[in-house]
């Protein structure tokens, strides 16, 4: 297949480019490329003439959403919208990759994809409003939503984790917010998967299974050989951030379990992500 990665740079371009590389790929990124400006990609995507556009290009630091909500709509939603007019008027299909927290958090059992979406921060109002536009423009989209993501590049979770514990000798975690941590490799396998199926729609793909992120610190130090590092439990209104998270956002894969596309339980997926460093 002939396909477009933009945010071919960050951790899930970059594993879509290893899980993808027997296919023919352009990717996009700053600075060539620039999604908030329509005419910095249609002339690029148009010579490529794909069959698929990924749209893993987003704004996802979630307290700077807060500080710069128009950034973060401008990346997310516009910039999203920008990519789905393209792919209208080129006839590709998207994927528009999306996140749990367009959920508020309330719920008691994890999210369905038909569930309705009520972000209670800036970034995902602006996911949010990126997943109404590129619906609202063209009608062969698959919209992906993860959560937690992380992967071996870049300063994700377990990066911090470890790193805090090694400078620190002890660590404060919350206990109180909720979900599904997601390995990159594995999102961007289940997303090969899914754009070979033709069956657009609403996706949630997550590794299986349930955590806090306390429990996922635990974890995360022990395989590092640091699980002598102390963490002490506290909830989430004795750690002071700009920004609000759901507190409980598991995604459940109802649509994407359908097709026979699932992703294995978390902490084999992070076993992994520690053996392969």
């Amino acid at each position: 297949m002939r396909i477009v990665i933009a945010g071919c740079k960050g951790q899930l371009g970059t594993a879509l480019q290893e899980v993808l590389k027997e296919d023919t790929i352009l990717g996009m990124d700053l600075p060539e490329y620039d999604i908030t400006r329509r005419s910095s990609i249609e002339q690029a995507i148009g010579d490529f003439r794909p069959e698929v556009v990924i749209n893993a290009a987003a704004y996802t630091n979630v307290d700077g959403c807060e500080r710069d909500p128009d950034l973060a709509y401008r990346v997310n939603a516009l910039g999203a919208q920008n990519l789905a007019l393209v792919c209208q008027r080129y006839g590709a299909d998207l994927v528009h990759v999306s996140t749990n927290e367009v959920f508020d958090g309330t719920k008691t059992e994890p999210y369905l994809e038909f569930d309705p979406l009520h972000p209670i921060n800036a970034y995902g109002r602006s996911k949010a409003a990126g997943e109404r536009l590129v619906q609202m423009v063209w009608n062969r989209v698959y919209i992906v939503r993860t959560a937690w993501l992380y992967a071996r590049s870049g300063k994700t979770f377990p990066y911090k984790i470890v790193t805090r514990a090694r400078e620190r000798g002890a660590l404060r975690v919350v206990t109180d917010e909720i979900s599904s941590p997601t390995y990159a490799p594995d999102l961007a396998l289940a997303i090969s998967q899914l754009i070979r199926s033709g069956q657009y729609g609403i996706y949630h793909f997550t590794n299986a299974g349930i955590c806090s992120r306390y429990d996922f610190a635990v974890k995360i130090l022990e395989l590092a050989g640091l699980g002598h590092i102390p963490v002490e439990p506290i909830t989430s209104d004795q750690y002071s951030r700009l920004s609000t998270p759901p507190l409980y956002s598991p995604l459940r894969n109802f649509c994407g379990a359908e097709l026979g596309i699932t992703l294995r339980p978390w902490e084999e997926a992070l076993e992994d992500y520690f053996a392969s460093e």
